[in-house]
Protein backbone atom coordinates (compact mmCIF):
# COMPACT_ATOMS: atom_id res chain seq x y z
CA UNK A 1 0.00 0.00 0.00
CA UNK A 2 1.28 3.25 -0.87
CA UNK A 3 1.71 6.01 1.41
CA UNK A 4 -1.12 8.20 -0.23
CA UNK A 5 -3.46 5.05 0.23
CA UNK A 6 -2.40 4.88 3.90
CA UNK A 7 -2.87 8.36 5.11
CA UNK A 8 -5.82 8.38 3.00
CA UNK A 9 -7.00 5.31 5.06
CA UNK A 10 -6.26 6.61 8.24
CA UNK A 11 -8.13 9.68 7.44
CA UNK A 12 -11.07 7.81 7.20
CA UNK A 13 -10.63 6.16 9.81
CA UNK A 14 -10.18 9.36 12.13
CA UNK A 15 -13.25 10.44 10.27
CA UNK A 16 -15.42 7.62 11.24
CA UNK A 17 -14.30 7.47 15.29
CA UNK A 18 -14.87 11.46 14.94
CA UNK A 19 -18.25 11.52 13.58
CA UNK A 20 -19.15 8.07 16.82
CA UNK A 21 -17.32 10.31 19.42
CA UNK A 22 -19.67 13.29 18.26
CA UNK A 23 -22.73 11.34 18.45
CA UNK A 24 -22.39 10.53 21.64
CA UNK A 25 -21.28 13.57 22.93
CA UNK A 26 -24.15 15.69 21.46
CA UNK A 27 -26.61 13.43 23.46
CA UNK A 28 -28.78 10.33 23.31
CA UNK A 29 -29.69 8.32 19.85
CA UNK A 30 -33.47 7.94 21.01
CA UNK A 31 -34.05 11.87 21.49
CA UNK A 32 -38.24 11.24 21.98
CA UNK A 33 -37.36 8.62 24.38
CA UNK A 34 -35.12 10.55 26.44
CA UNK A 35 -38.24 12.58 26.63
CA UNK A 36 -40.67 10.86 27.72
CA UNK A 37 -38.15 8.82 29.68
CA UNK A 38 -37.00 11.48 31.69
CA UNK A 39 -40.46 13.28 32.10
CA UNK A 40 -42.06 10.12 33.73
CA UNK A 41 -39.48 7.31 34.80
CA UNK A 42 -36.52 9.12 35.61
CA UNK A 43 -38.26 10.36 39.04
CA UNK A 44 -37.98 6.49 40.21
CA UNK A 45 -35.09 5.26 37.88
CA UNK A 46 -33.47 8.55 38.27
CA UNK A 47 -31.70 10.32 34.85
CA UNK A 48 -29.22 8.08 34.37
CA UNK A 49 -31.35 4.77 34.93
CA UNK A 50 -29.23 3.85 37.73
CA UNK A 51 -32.33 3.13 39.96
CA UNK A 52 -33.21 4.25 43.48
CA UNK A 53 -31.82 2.18 46.25
CA UNK A 54 -35.01 0.53 47.79
CA UNK A 55 -37.43 2.03 45.71
CA UNK A 56 -36.64 1.25 41.64
CA UNK A 57 -33.99 -1.13 40.22
CA UNK A 58 -31.62 -0.16 37.73
CA UNK A 59 -31.83 0.09 34.64
CA UNK A 60 -28.57 -0.29 33.21
CA UNK A 61 -28.01 -4.08 32.36
CA UNK A 62 -31.23 -6.57 31.91
CA UNK A 63 -33.32 -4.31 28.94
CA UNK A 64 -29.93 -4.54 26.73
CA UNK A 65 -30.20 -8.80 27.81
CA UNK A 66 -34.29 -8.77 27.40
CA UNK A 67 -33.71 -6.93 23.65
CA UNK A 68 -31.74 -9.60 22.55
CA UNK A 69 -34.42 -12.33 22.99
CA UNK A 70 -37.92 -12.47 21.96
CA UNK A 71 -39.66 -13.41 25.54
CA UNK A 72 -37.19 -10.73 26.48
CA UNK A 73 -38.54 -7.67 24.33
CA UNK A 74 -42.00 -8.90 25.61
CA UNK A 75 -41.17 -8.45 28.90
CA UNK A 76 -40.00 -4.48 28.04
CA UNK A 77 -43.31 -3.55 26.15
CA UNK A 78 -45.46 -5.66 28.98
CA UNK A 79 -43.45 -3.81 31.99
CA UNK A 80 -44.20 -0.44 30.43
CA UNK A 81 -47.94 -0.82 29.57
CA UNK A 82 -48.48 -2.40 32.32
CA UNK A 83 -46.51 -1.70 34.82
CA UNK A 84 -44.99 -4.55 37.63
CA UNK A 85 -45.65 -4.94 41.25
CA UNK A 86 -44.04 -7.21 43.75
CA UNK A 87 -40.31 -8.56 44.96
CA UNK A 88 -37.62 -8.78 41.78
CA UNK A 89 -33.68 -9.31 42.16
CA UNK A 90 -31.50 -6.82 40.38
CA UNK A 91 -27.30 -7.39 40.63
CA UNK A 92 -28.64 -9.10 44.26
CA UNK A 93 -30.59 -6.24 45.45
CA UNK A 94 -34.13 -6.89 46.08
CA UNK A 95 -37.03 -3.75 45.05
CA UNK A 96 -40.89 -4.35 45.83
CA UNK A 97 -42.21 -1.81 44.21
CA UNK A 98 -45.27 -0.98 42.10
CA UNK A 99 -43.95 0.72 38.99
CA UNK A 100 -47.20 2.30 37.55
CA UNK A 101 -48.52 1.20 34.16
CA UNK A 102 -48.15 3.17 30.78
CA UNK A 103 -51.20 2.36 28.51
CA UNK A 104 -52.08 6.20 28.09
CA UNK A 105 -48.97 6.69 25.78
CA UNK A 106 -49.58 5.08 22.08
CA UNK A 107 -46.97 2.46 20.98
CA UNK A 108 -44.81 4.27 19.03
CA UNK A 109 -43.83 6.76 22.03
CA UNK A 110 -43.26 3.63 24.17
CA UNK A 111 -41.16 1.80 21.56
CA UNK A 112 -38.87 5.25 21.82
CA UNK A 113 -39.02 5.16 25.59
CA UNK A 114 -37.80 1.63 25.44
CA UNK A 115 -35.23 2.31 22.56
CA UNK A 116 -33.66 5.17 24.74
CA UNK A 117 -33.68 2.42 28.16
CA UNK A 118 -32.07 -0.22 25.76
CA UNK A 119 -29.68 1.78 23.62
CA UNK A 120 -28.43 4.58 25.48
CA UNK A 121 -28.63 3.88 29.06
CA UNK A 122 -28.36 0.16 28.93
CA UNK A 123 -25.97 0.29 25.79
CA UNK A 124 -26.92 -2.97 23.87
CA UNK A 125 -25.22 -3.78 20.89
CA UNK A 126 -25.99 -2.12 17.51
CA UNK A 127 -26.36 -5.51 16.50
CA UNK A 128 -29.74 -5.40 18.79
CA UNK A 129 -33.13 -4.98 16.76
CA UNK A 130 -34.68 -1.74 17.68
CA UNK A 131 -38.38 -1.74 19.69
CA UNK A 132 -41.34 -1.19 16.82
CA UNK A 133 -44.36 0.43 17.76
CA UNK A 134 -45.63 -3.10 16.53
CA UNK A 135 -43.80 -4.85 19.19
CA UNK A 136 -45.66 -2.93 21.84
CA UNK A 137 -48.85 -3.48 19.98
CA UNK A 138 -48.88 -6.81 19.89
CA UNK A 139 -48.87 -6.84 23.55
CA UNK A 140 -51.06 -4.21 24.35
CA UNK A 141 -53.42 -6.75 22.61
CA UNK A 142 -52.81 -9.49 25.37
CA UNK A 143 -53.87 -7.44 28.63
CA UNK A 144 -51.75 -8.55 32.42
CA UNK A 145 -51.77 -7.27 35.47
CA UNK A 146 -48.34 -6.22 37.05
CA UNK A 147 -47.97 -9.73 38.95
CA UNK A 148 -48.19 -11.61 35.29
CA UNK A 149 -45.55 -9.33 34.62
CA UNK A 150 -43.27 -9.70 37.10
CA UNK A 151 -44.31 -14.28 37.27
CA UNK A 152 -42.97 -13.27 33.21
CA UNK A 153 -40.03 -11.35 34.00
CA UNK A 154 -38.71 -14.08 36.23
CA UNK A 155 -39.38 -16.72 33.84
CA UNK A 156 -37.25 -14.52 31.10
CA UNK A 157 -34.34 -14.05 33.83
CA UNK A 158 -34.08 -17.57 34.04
CA UNK A 159 -33.33 -18.16 30.57
CA UNK A 160 -30.95 -15.93 29.95
CA UNK A 161 -27.74 -17.20 29.04
CA UNK A 162 -24.73 -16.31 31.95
Amino acid sequence: MSARRGSAAAAVVVALLAAVTARAADGPRFTEGAATFQANCAVCHRANGAGTPGLAPPLTEFPARFAALAEGRRQLAMTVLYGMFGDIVVGERHYNFKMPEFTQFDDATLAAALNFVVFDIAHAPESTAVLTPADVAAERKQAVDGSAVREHRAAVVAALPP
